[in-house]
């Protein structure tokens, strides 16, 4: 492996508790040969001490910018908004190869600075698979707010927790009345999430994935309680909620949480919303009669920050112990300079390219 210098940096949202890689993943690496620069952060779920602990350095929150130039900067959402010039690699989710709402402003900054994107949710096999993701707790904890909006057991803010805790509001009580909920994406990782989700709080969800969508029964979709969407599109497909199904007098629909959050994308499969929803309002009313309730967290692993960053970084640490041009990273790296042309944005000499 490339001598490589990691800098772990401190996420500028709020509410971002998780992070790509814990203390005992980050012994391993410094075990391995990687310099590796933490830094602090009041949020993140695992404090700097116990990387520090581990063999790192310690840097103040924010200090990237001014990080070795082969340094590679790791976190996972968005940048604040300064350096206009970018100019250091950097792994994080970006959200910005769909057109999504400030996709060429990123890209811009990138192709400004001569840094690159290696955007985590390119980061596939030879197959496509990805390599490293937090879906399926996402799913999990969509299941699990949705679960409780319909139960009117959903208070906010919302605040982490541990799986125990939730758990425990999870499962029925006395009084509680049944319904019916469906997960469409059902046999991917949000999808089994979400699954799990459901039968934790003691409901078997109806599982609808490809073959279920390829020619969707609406009415049968409208007839649920509650839905959770999965489904995570990569090509344009016909959307599963449209406004005039929100409007059909048969809906019986009352909760929607959408798992996926595209938003803005081209290829959103519940267009029916424009914004997303945050911590301290999880809920939005979509229609007030009947009564319809959307969430579209889009950091809802966050929620769980413990045990979804444990998994990620398990799944992640593999692919930092192999960091090279080539193979995943590779492929991240022409992912990027495919979406920099596609949005027409001018690429100056790549460090790395």
């Amino acid at each position: 492996m490339t001598e490589l210098h990691l800098w772990l940096r401190h996420e500028v949202r709020s509410t971002e508790r998780r992070t790509p890689l814990v203390p005992s993943d980050a012994r391993r690496l410094v075990e391995r040969g990687v310099t590796l620069t933490v830094e602090e952060s009041p949020q993140r779920i695992f404090p700097a001490e116990e990387y520090e602990a581990a063999g790192c350095r310690t840097a103040p929150a924010g200090s990237w910018v001014s990080a070795p130039e082969r340094a590679v900067v790791l976190g996972l959402k968005e940048l604040p908004d300064q350096p206009g010039e970018l100019t250091h690699d950097h792994i994080f989710f970006g959200h910005a190869y769909k057109r999504q709402p400030g996709a060429e402003a990123l890209l811009g900054r990138f192709a400004a600075g001569g840094g690159t994107l290696l955007d985590l949710e390119y980061l596939v096999d030879d197959d496509g698979r990805r390599l490293a993701a937090f879906g399926f707790w996402a799913g999990y904890l969509g299941a699990a707010l949705a679960v409780l909006q319909h139960r009117g057991r959903l208070t906010a803010p919302l605040t982490p927790l541990s799986k125990d805790e939730l758990d425990a509001l999870l499962r029925p009580v006395a009084g509680d009345e049944e319904f019916t909920a469906l997960v469409i994406g059902a046999l991917g990782r949000s999808g089994r999430g979400a699954r799990l989700g459901f039968l934790t709080a003691g409901v078997e969800a109806t599982p609808w994935d490809l073959a279920e969508t390829r020619a969707l029964d609406r009415p049968a979709l409208l007839a649920h309680d509650v839905l959770v969407n999965a489904v995570l599109a990569t090509t344009p497909v016909p959307p599963f909620l449209r406004e005039e199904d929100l409007d059909d007098p048969g809906r019986r629909l009352r909760t929607v949480c959408d798992v996926t959050v595209d938003v803005g994308s081209s290829l959103n499969v519940l267009p029916v919303y424009d914004r997303t929803t945050e911590w301290t309002d999880p809920v939005r009313r979509l229609r007030k009669e009947p009564p319809l309730d959307l969430i579209a967290i889009d950091n809802l692993p966050s929620l769980l920050p413990r045990e979804s960053s444990a998994d990620f970084s398990s799944a992640l640490l593999p692919q930092l112990l192999q960091f090279e041009t080539g193979g995943p990273w590779g492929r991240c790296r022409d992912r990027f300079h495919q979406a920099c042309r596609e949005l027409g944005i001018v690429e100056g000499e790549f460090r790395n390219g």
